[in-house]
């Protein structure tokens, strides 16, 4: 799987979400080994998507399309400046991945300054975090290539999430996974769009 990451910060929200209204019926059906995403605003005005593709292949053939292009310069000026990219080779899931039942999702992206020890300590921990952390349906971790990260967690509900926090304090193999990483910018999401 490939993931592009996109983010910005929303001038109109209301634009921006009839321009993804219209990605979903008119430009979807003939995008490229695309597979799905999960995005949204914050209550702040910030957006961020994790676009979906079977290959870093296929997500380069759907953005070259004409119709991609002419819809995303639209899509655009729904933006107050600059959006940032990231293409994501690498991904890892937990629980099976992303879940559309999710009511709140919370993105993270920061660094970790050993990210394969990071990547392996997650996927020998998944029995132990399911253990402590029912109120997580899923989550996917998108490398930037470069130590940086986005990841996505699933939540049963924002308050769920938010006393789950306290489950994790005190679990040493929780705590050595959270020192792997240098959280930057945290993306709340309590609307999630799916695809």
């Amino acid at each position: 799987m490939f993931i592009q990451v996109i983010q910005g910060t929303v001038s109109d929200p209301e634009a921006l979400k009839r321009s993804m209204a219209r990605w979903m019926s008119d430009i979807k059906p003939g995008a490229i080994g695309y597979l799905g995403s999960t995005g949204g605003i914050t209550p702040d005005g910030r957006t961020i998507t994790l676009a979906r593709f079977e290959s870093e292949e296929a997500a380069q053939a759907n953005s070259a399309r004409p119709e991609q292009a002419a819809w995303w310069d639209e899509a655009s000026k729904a933006y107050a400046d600059d959006v940032t990219f990231h293409d994501c080779r690498e991904v890892d899931t937990g629980f099976g991945g992303g879940s559309d039942k999710a009511r709140f999702v919370q993105v993270i992206q920061g660094r970790s300054a050993d990210p394969q020890k990071m990547r392996e300590l997650g996927m020998s921990a998944e029995d132990e975090l399911r253990k402590i952390r029912p109120d997580i349906l899923g989550f996917v971790i998108a490398w930037h290539g470069d130590g940086g990260f986005t990841q996505a967690v699933y939540f049963t509900s924002e308050e769920a999430a938010r006393a789950g926090e306290q489950a994790m304090q005190g679990n040493s193999t929780m705590d050595e996974i959270t020192s792997l990483m240098q959280p930057e910018a945290f993306f709340d999401l309590p609307d999630p769009q799916f695809d």
